[in-house]
């Protein structure tokens, strides 16, 4: 490879800038004409999919290859079974992964790619499906496939010409398109793909409910109304949460006293020793429930900060734990 610089400097900055805002615009177009072929070849495919026993298997060679790895792994993520097979390794022995219950996508935007079309018969013979992601309507692959989607592109972002760019930028998408049309077809919920993502932080914010990182019991500030202030303060500062929780004898909740509510009484009050915390709590707090999950608590502290803490109560109003923002980061929800 040659280390000799191209005739525009690295110092011409402009140039590199345009060039590439055209690369995203041309990719850009590519997609956004994808939507005049949505139609019945697509809705055939999606219904081939859903009807199908088996899993999706998505094959592609080179850049069509990587393409549609992540095609397969979005489809496997969002409630389609899916894996990809390389064609050149499936002509060695895994084309037995392949059964007659399975649809293939087959990716190969000029529809004639050698190792896809050497085990196309045996994927005939077998009885599987095949849905072919071309941008030649008129290739072998095309039209031996069972549904053709055309992902054809006017040219490509390469200034060469050469590298496949708005022609995997467009598949890529339509990809997407299918794989977002069957999780809706199949009432694909969040909580179903929390369980295809566990790990991370993804799977924290959509697994964990607030009973799982709630403070409880010993940790827990809380106050009976006729308790005079200084023992409030006392309460608030052994818990270090910046505020108790004003309960009667059956833990039914009745307020809270924070930091903020004692700045305003000295504010208002020259002596506080005789107050009672009932008399200048503040009353009907914002509450989540137990059952909730916890990136609910982590959107309700964002939108109202309320001191970055939440009263946890259950159905009947009775308090059973509270929750702070530096909770929710403890445990990577936020």
């Amino acid at each position: 490879m040659s280390n000799v610089l191209h005739p525009h400097a690295l110092s011409d900055s402009q140039h590199f800038i345009e060039l590439a805002k055209n690369v995203l615009d041309i990719e850009a177009e590519a997609v956004a004409r994808l939507k005049t072929r949505i139609g019945e070849p697509f809705m055939q495919a999606l219904r081939i999919i859903l009807g199908t026993k088996g899993r999706v298997v998505v094959t592609g060679m080179g850049k069509s290859g990587h393409v549609a790895g992540k095609i397969a792994a979005t489809l496997a993520s969002t409630g389609t079974p899916a894996f990809f097979v390389h064609p050149a390794e499936a002509s060695h022995g895994d084309l037995g992964m392949i059964t007659d219950q399975d649809v293939v996508i087959a990716i190969s935007y000029s529809g004639t790619s050698n190792e896809i079309l050497a085990i196309l018969p045996m994927l005939k013979r077998r009885g599987a499906k095949v849905i072919a992601m071309t941008g030649k309507p008129a290739s072998a692959l095309a039209m031996e496939a069972d549904v053709h989607l055309d992902v054809a592109v006017e040219r490509e972002a390469c200034p060469l010409e050469l590298a496949p760019t708005a022609s995997t930028t467009a598949t890529l998408a339509l990809g997407d398109a299918l794989a977002m049309a069957l999780l809706d077809a199949r009432g694909f919920r969040s909580e179903d793909f929390a369980l295809h993502h566990p790990g991370g932080a993804l799977g924290r914010r959509l697994l964990v409910h607030v009973a799982d990182i709630m403070r409880k019991g010993e940790r827990l500030p809380r106050t009976a109304p006729d308790a005079l202030l200084p023992q409030a303060i006392v309460e608030m500062t052994a818990k270090g949460i910046g505020m108790t929780i004003v309960v009667d004898a059956n833990d039914k909740l009745l307020g809270i006293f924070t930091d903020g509510d004692l700045r305003r009484v000295l504010e208002k009050h020259d002596h506080i020793k005789t107050l009672r915390v009932g008399d200048v709590m503040t009353k009907n707090p914002r509450t989540i429930a137990p059952e909730k999950l916890a990136a609910e608590a982590a959107r309700m502290l964002e939108e109202n900060p309320m001191g970055g803490r939440l009263v946890v109560a259950d159905r009947e109003g009775r308090l059973v734990g509270a929750l702070t923002f530096h909770d929710l980061l403890a445990e990577g929800v936020v």
